[in-house]
């Protein structure tokens, strides 16, 4: 089925009712004894219906003192800010940290992520008080789910008895209109390089309460082990619950789960759309960013929200950067001619002007001057970095040429020191487009990266090695061979034998071959028009389209894997590649052109933006759920053993 050309988009569902969900369940945790996921799904037809949180959590008496982990402050600071807190008798605010504790409360509770070292904490805390004679209440509020180990912890301290602990459900952020985060960072290290599988049951929970809050999923698409299990223990939770969305007409058409390691070369690439930069110069986190003195023109730093509300931003977002000092130069000219209005004024229209739109001219003004600090910032950096030589090594990557005088280039960004992350994320940026560096390659630029950076480094390669990110080939694996294994493994039809070739083929990442078959590298005669993009590879330059958004964009074109065996193949996926599709006699057509992409692992603004594109070109709507935003930076700081 072909997709509709240029429709108007259709209106996204509002998800505004996850956080009054995620906002009223805290304040009931904060309130009450015990509550889990059962008590959330109890409450999400009150939610829907606006039922208002204190008719939900009847009042306590007894003022607490809250601990909060340090990365759950900034999204719990878009749940629930200090003045509801404070109006729902927390007294003090204090993050955990190894410090003494100062809080003279008679109830402390603790705010936490299930991890073995918080438990630790807690229990020293505890203990602490127990030698000092000292009686308290302790709460412990685990996010998204609570683990069994944590409480093993509790018990082999000798204060499971002591404390009372319970889940906060709290997986699913919404960070602007079409963008979900469960703000998971760690899920990448976690699944894709220690194989722990313990947030499967948090992605499948956040799957069942989606369609529970918008209907069910008539289509479903995905790839990789770890959607694949994402996916079946979702169904399983849909099986038990079945009459929570039987009957209910679907919000969302299609469902899309990928898995991070389908695509790494995408997440490794620098961004060049406004969003991505300023993601990749100033780190955006859980939706908003510091800008520092050098952008604000003034001794203070300022932390902005950024997302569709916006008007700026939301104009320039998705821009190659190219575009963007003359998108904004030419909204600054327009700005001063609706200031100029005035002069001509008499007082009644003044008066007006004043009262309707001078203050948005203002906002306007004060969002205008900090895009345009930013933007400057941004070209001092990545002039200071000589961002053009950077890109122009990283095209010849991906495109294939030139790998000599690119593996030079990168021994050369190692001699000079000039970032660890940066020349890693280089080496495994050659390695994956050249299926692994020939053994004297590895040997070479790993002895340089060590003696340059430090032999603490060590860990961090073994690392890479096991994620397929950092690779040697074996001998004969050169990337011909590779390609002549896999076309022979296309022809062969005996299943021993594709088997055998696969296991042969492991943690390969054949990235050259399918460049070729889904066509990634656009060929075009002259220069890529940047202001009038032909297609998704306007996020690279021009230079790629992002493979991740190329397979969804096919799958979605075909309805299904059809077609597509070579490339699930040459991916490694022939088990977990899957489809199901439901009867869509239930769904309207507005409701069919809606697809949640689910990015398993974290997805970068530079893909967000791609396929924002797609969906303006094919009259779609993506809404994009990811474990956590990422960026090739946070992907090499995951895989190291050098902990900032």
């Amino acid at each position: 089925m072909a997709f509709p050309h240029r429709l108007d988009a259709p209106e996204l569902p509002d998800f505004s009712m996850l956080k009054r969900l995620a906002r009223d369940q805290l304040i009931y945790l904060l309130e009450q004894v015990s509550a889990g996921h059962a008590w959330l799904l109890s409450c999400v037809n009150s939610v829907a219906l606006n039922v208002t949180s204190s008719s939900l959590c009847p009042l306590l008496p007894g003022k607490k003192d809250l601990f909060i982990e340090a990365d759950l402050m900034s999204p719990l600071d878009r749940i629930a800010n200090v003045s509801i807190l404070k109006q729902h008798e927390v007294d003090k605010l204090y993050k955990v940290e190894n410090k003494p504790v100062l809080s003279s409360s008679e109830q402390l509770c603790f705010l936490v992520r299930p991890r073995i070292k918080n438990m630790r904490y807690i229990a020293n805390l505890v203990n602490a008080d127990k030698l000092a004679g000292r009686i308290r209440k302790y709460k412990v509020i685990l996010t998204p789910q609570k683990f069994y180990a944590c409480e093993m912890v509790l018990e082999e301290e000798g204060i499971y008895g002591d404390v009372s602990c319970d889940e906060w459900a709290f997986s699913l952020l919404p960070l602007d209109v079409d963008l979900l985060s469960m703000e998971l960072p760690e899920f990448f290290r976690d699944y894709f390089l220690e194989g722990d599988q313990r947030w499967i049951n948090t992605v499948a929970q956040a799957l069942h309460l989606l369609s529970t809050l918008y209907g069910p999923f008539p289509n479903c698409y995905g790839i990789g082990r770890c959607a694949k299990m994402s996916y079946d223990l979702w169904r399983k939770l849909e099986e038990e619950e079945d009459s929570e969305t039987k009957g209910r007409r679907p919000e969302i058409g299609h469902i899309f789960l990928l898995d991070r390691d389908m695509d790494f070369v995408t997440a490794l690439c620098s961004q060049v759309v406004y969003e991505g930069l300023v993601d990749d110069t100033f780190r955006i986190k859980c939706g908003s960013v510091d800008f520092g003195p050098e952008v604000t023109s003034s001794d203070k730093s300022l932390k902005v929200l950024l997302n569709a509300e916006d008007k700026v931003f939301n104009e320039i977002r998705n821009e190659h950067f190219s575009n963007v000092f003359g998108f904004l130069s030419q909204k600054a000219r327009n700005l001063q001619a609706q200031y100029d209005r005035r002069r001509g004024m008499d007082i009644k229209q003044m008066k007006n002007f004043v009262s309707q739109e001078l203050k948005g001219l203002k906002q306007e003004h004060r969002l205008l001057s900090l895009h345009i600090g930013a933007c400057e910032s941004i070209m001092k950096k990545k002039t200071k970095q000589d961002f053009q030589e950077l890109i122009k090594t990283e095209h010849a990557l991906l495109e294939g040429f030139n790998i000599r005088e690119s593996t030079n280039y990168i021994e050369e960004h190692i001699d000079r020191q000039v970032s660890p992350i940066e020349s890693l994320r280089l080496m495994c940026l050659l390695s994956i487009t050249e299926n692994g560096l020939i053994p004297k390659d590895y040997r070479s630029l790993k002895t340089q990266y060590l003696q340059s950076y430090g032999p603490e480094h060590l860990l961090t390669f073994s690392n890479l090695r096991r994620a397929g990110l950092l690779t040697e080939q074996a001998p004969g694996d050169t990337l011909t061979a590779v390609e002549n294994k896999v076309s022979k493994l296309v022809t062969d039809k005996a299943a021993g034998k594709i088997t055998d070739a696969f296991s042969s083929l492991a943690k390969r990442s054949n990235f050259r071959a399918i460049s070729k078959k889904l066509n990634l590298i656009p060929r075009v005669d002259g220069e890529y028009d940047l202001k009038v993009p032909r297609d998704m590879a306007y996020v690279f330059s021009g230079a790629y389209v992002p493979l991740s958004c190329r397979i969804i964009e096919q799958v979605l074109e075909r309805r299904s894997w059809q077609g597509l065996d070579e490339v699930v193949r040459l991916l490694n996926c022939t088990e977990f590649a899957f489809t199901d599709m439901a009867k869509e006699d239930k769904a309207s057509s507005e409701s069919l052109r809606l697809i949640l992409v689910v990015f398993l692992g974290g997805c970068t603004f530079s893909e967000i933006s791609a396929l924002r594109f797609l969906g303006r070109e094919k009259g779609y709507r993506f809404i994009f759920l990811t474990t956590a935003v990422t960026n090739s930076a946070r992907l090499m700081e995951a895989m190291s053993e050098m902990k900032a």
